[in-house]
């Protein structure tokens, strides 16, 4: 019996990693008519399937590799954006330009320019693990930062988006501060913000991954990777933890080592080894 069961989830993740395969060597994402067909299931039974094996639905993965190309083709130097654009998929600039905000979060020419053009909001505050800052572009909440330093913090805004138009925040943004700042002393009040985070295919998977962990429970870094679908990946599970711009709010505090040890945290092993405590008290969303 478990024999039969071990096998038939190697079917379940070969399945799937063949049409992750086919998506990212198509030049247009295939329809999942064409994906559920070419894994013998029915759309329904296969939309069921990929999702519960790499966190993301179909259309969603596509939109990630199409993301990935896109800004790689940006990045390239002397590469024209209308290049990048039909080099990611695009048949026509009036398409792209339906959708780049939501795959990069601004117009070509910014991205392509360190962010030139758009407008970041943030603010810096205190609470109890010190130093916190808090970024919003136009979609989202798009940085948390924790340290002791706060120049240091907005430094590193800068480096991520060294072109943008970095001001303070309005009255309302204050107000989202507060909430993140309320969330990190007491879990229990919960956050629901909008997030504008970007990132690889795979990265995309395990933060998805990272906030299915009920709070006040952790997962290995070999557990999230069996659940997106790599189990060979805990490393690269663990550089994905380690590239998360949103503490807190996608809650890489929650993975730990195989053995359960404290480790590996971006903003500090003392800062995620409290935020563990306070939820593990109870003071967490049921």
């Amino acid at each position: 019996m478990k024999a039969r069961i071990q096998q038939t989830l190697a079917q379940r993740a070969a399945r799937v990693a063949s049409a992750c395969r086919r998506i990212e060597a198509s030049e247009t994402p295939p329809t999942l008519k064409e994906l559920a067909a070419h894994a013998n299931l029915s759309p329904f039974h296969f939309h069921r399937l990929f999702k519960a094996e790499t966190g993301l639905t179909p259309k969603a993965y596509a939109a990630a590799i199409r993301a990935r190309r896109l800004r790689q083709g940006l990045e390239q130097p002397g590469a024209s954006i209308t290049a990048a654009i039909y080099g990611a998929g695009f048949n026509a600039n009036s398409r792209f330009y339906e959708a780049s905000h939501r795959l990069i979060g601004m117009r070509a020419r910014d991205y392509r320019a360190g962010g030139a053009g758009a407008v970041i909001r943030f603010a810096v505050g205190q609470c109890s693990l010190g130093a916190i800052l808090a970024a919003q572009s136009q979609r989202g909440i798009c940085a948390i930062l924790l340290g002791d330093d706060p120049d240091a913090l907005l430094r590193d805004l800068q480096d991520r988006f060294p072109k943008a138009q970095l001001i303070g925040g309005d009255a309302g943004f204050e107000r989202s501060i507060a909430q993140i700042i309320g969330f990190v002393e007491a879990p229990a009040i919960g956050l629901n913000l909008p997030l504008d985070v970007r990132g690889t295919a795979f990265q995309a998977r395990v933060w998805r991954a990272l906030r299915d962990i009920a709070p006040g429970t952790t997962a290995s870094y070999t557990q999230i990777a069996a659940r997106i679908g790599r189990p060979r990946a805990a490393r690269a599970v663990a550089q994905a933890c380690a590239a998360n711009p949103v503490a807190v709010a996608i809650p890489c505090h929650r993975v730990v080592r195989h053995d359960g040890g404290i480790a590996g945290y971006r903003w500090g092993v003392e800062r995620k080894r409290e935020l563990l405590r306070r939820e593990a008290e109870g003071r967490c969303p049921a």
